[in-house]
């Protein structure tokens, strides 16, 4: 059937890796890497949707969705250690050149794969993924403050933000109610029992920790940028309060011809809310840099 999604595992060294798979084999390749608090599950529309002209490929990291979770003694379950994921994975399946989708988590994971694999990153579609410090959005105040003051008062709304609630918030907490009301309550109601063990608890207040120490990994992202201006496209939800419509254009600086689009009353999750804004943005650049 032309358009499926496949849903597959696949062992990478001692981790099992659930993925979502679409579109025809020989065809150029998407890689979706996930951001918080998500999963592949957030690229179910995306991905059928093109698959008549591109492959795409979108795994769950270690500690979410349907992938494994090891001990935290087994895995670092930091950015460096699921750009390692992301690199395993593309050698499994033999890519050698794709475009990346970043997002979230996702872009600091991919932009640290570019890094590393220059040769093999054709294109990158960004949607709200922040790498400029100094336009990083008001709700960065609370994790700032921990940064600051290492006190158990500072730590615990980092920790009350992962729950059930603390995740309905992130979807659907920052755009008009209107628009709110297309974020299907899927996407925390069967989300959160796939996060609530001790350990994959752990390891998403670990991440939101480890921010502090990827603020030093943002001016080789944007040497990257600038040293290889791969083709770039951005699709943007501007009522962000993490990366707001300032964390877009600030990418100009590196990238002053890329394409930026910011959808209007979109938020983080525009793939919800505004998909039939960008699917036609993302396919027309699609077929002019990555065919």
């Amino acid at each position: 059937m032309v358009g499926a999604t496949t849903h597959r595992r696949m062992q990478l060294d001692d981790l099992s890796i659930f993925y979502r798979d679409a579109g025809p084999p020989e065809a150029p390749v998407l890689l979706l890497p996930h951001g918080y608090p998500c999963s592949s599950f957030q690229f179910r529309q995306l991905m059928p949707a093109l698959a008549d002209r591109w492959r795409t490929i979108a795994l769950d990291w270690p500690g979410f969705g349907y992938s494994s979770t090891p001990d935290l003694t087994a895995f670092g379950y930091d950015f460096d250690a699921y750009a390692d994921v992301l690199a395993k994975l593309a050698d499994a399946f033999g890519l050698e050149r794709y475009a990346l989708w970043l997002h979230d988590y996702g872009s600091q994971i991919g932009l640290r794969h570019a890094i590393s694999y220059p040769d093999r990153v054709t294109a990158l579609i960004i949607q709200n993924g922040d790498i400029y410090e100094d336009v990083l959005g008001p709700k960065y105040a609370v994790i700032k403050a921990w940064w600051a003051d290492k006190t158990p008062d500072k730590h615990r709304p980092l920790e009350a933000a992962v729950s059930e609630d603390g995740f309905r918030a992130e979807f659907i907490g920052e755009v008009a109610d209107d628009v709110a009301m297309r974020v299907p309550p899927d996407l925390w109601k069967l989300h959160w029992p796939l996060m609530d063990t001790p350990v994959r608890r752990q390891v998403a207040v670990d991440l939101m920790e480890k921010l502090e120490a990827n603020l030093a990994w943002f001016p080789r992202y944007q040497a990257y940028l600038r040293a290889h201006h791969p083709p770039t496209l951005f699709v943007w939800g501007p009522e962000d309060g993490y990366m707001p419509a300032a964390s877009a254009r600030a990418y100009h600086r590196d990238l002053p011809d890329a394409e930026l689009y910011l959808i209007d009353r979109a938020g983080h999750w525009l793939l919800e809310t505004h998909f039939d804004d960008a699917l036609p943005l993302i396919r027309e650049f699609l077929a002019r840099v990555h065919a």
